[in-house]
């Protein structure tokens, strides 16, 4: 497949106490994945690094930085190619801004799994992204003692 004419951005899982920080997307119909739980970060723009871009946008998004990143992988369909990261989560959900979407929230492995979460925003149950999904399980299966 070819990635140079696809858009690439930068993603982050962010974990705290056995949880995952998600982004309960604008319920847009014109947005990639409206309404749906997706991780923060966004487009990485021309000259940047992924990490950069990635803590960028989650400063844009949730007003944090984390100190350290660490790439978890690349994934690609035929509409992005998603650059992959993950870092722990320092502060509580409180002390964050959401500067963009609908919700956020800290999921279990449990919702993960079953590939939905309640918003308290939206109030009603919302699904995951799938990719966001499969990438959730992939990084439980590989660092599950990492988050619990």
């Amino acid at each position: 497949m070819n990635n140079n004419n696809l858009p690439h951005v930068a993603i982050a899982i962010l974990y705290r106490e056995g949880k995952f920080l998600m982004q309960l997307r604008d319920n847009i119909p014109n947005i990639f994945y409206p309404g749906v739980w997706a991780f923060f970060g966004g487009h990485i723009e021309p000259g940047e690094t992924a990490e950069v871009a990635l803590k960028r946008e989650l400063a844009e998004e949730i007003s944090y930085i984390p100190e350290t990143v660490s790439e978890f992988g690349v994934y690609s369909d035929v509409k992005v190619v998603r650059h992959v990261f993950y870092a722990p989560l320092t502060v509580e959900l409180k002390d964050l801004v959401l500067g963009e979407g609908w919700d956020m929230g800290l999921l279990t492995p449990a919702e993960i799994k079953a590939g939905k979460a309640y918003s308290e925003n939206a109030g009603m149950e919302r699904s995951l992204g799938e990719f966001h999904q499969k990438i959730l399980l992939d990084f439980m299966d590989k660092y599950g003692t990492l988050i619990d």
